[in-house]
């Protein structure tokens, strides 16, 4: 069956991206344009004609990784819960994330974009724009949610969000670089609940 210009557009769409992930993700910032475009057997006017710039398609690539793993996220986390019963879930969705086989492919990809970001700073603010607009969406998930007699404002779940993420960040590398022994489901859980505490205030029990 003949595909419509729209199929055909998001189909190359989809394979420079593809392609984008693996030769970023094995070269950094090293990675050239023109590779990346014979990778995905398209020309570089393709990359320009869809994402306008090389640092447009690496912003995609950064929003196309992030987009499935804050909708998993949201799945994990119960509408019901309280604060700390959603925090308690996000992490032990994070810590099981270390575990998936595609744990260490994506720890690469974060490490190469973060030198990438250092060696180009106007890449470095795209991708940086890219996830806070995500966090933003992850802090909606926290907002009004009840905790210690109240409920959580939006700037305590943005602020909340941006001190997870660093715990996590640094957890799940621990993790895949056997630097964190010992460091489960409970461990996730428990860190980030006392971390919740002091970003939003309130009783350090869950249980």
């Amino acid at each position: 069956m003949r595909r419509t210009r729209a199929e055909n557009k998001e189909r190359n769409r989809r394979a420079l991206l593809d392609a984008a992930f693996q030769l970023v993700a094995r070269e950094g910032h090293r990675a050239r344009l023109e590779d990346i475009a014979e990778h995905a057997d398209l020309t570089t006017g393709a990359v320009y004609s869809l994402f306008g710039s090389k640092g447009g398609l690496l912003t995609a690539l950064v929003e196309d990784y992030l987009r499935p793993h804050y909708q998993e996220i949201e799945q994990a986390v119960p509408r019901e819960a309280d604060l700390l019963a959603a925090v308690d879930a996000f992490a032990r969705y994070y810590r099981r994330s270390c575990d998936t086989p595609e744990a260490r492919s994506d720890l690469a990809l974060q490490i190469t974009l973060l030198d990438m970001a250092l060696h180009d700073p106007g890449l470095g603010s795209q991708i940086a724009r890219t996830i806070q607009e995500q966090e933003g969406h992850l802090a909606a998930l926290f907002t009004g949610r009840a905790h210690a007699g109240g409920s959580v404002t939006p700037r305590q779940a943005r602020r909340l969000v941006t001190a997870l993420r660093a715990l996590f960040v640094g957890l799940s590398q621990g993790v895949l670089l056997d630097l964190a022994p010992g460091a489960d489901e409970e461990f996730f859980a428990d860190a980030a609940r006392a971390l919740a505490v002091g970003a939003v205030g309130g009783p350090a029990g869950s249980d």
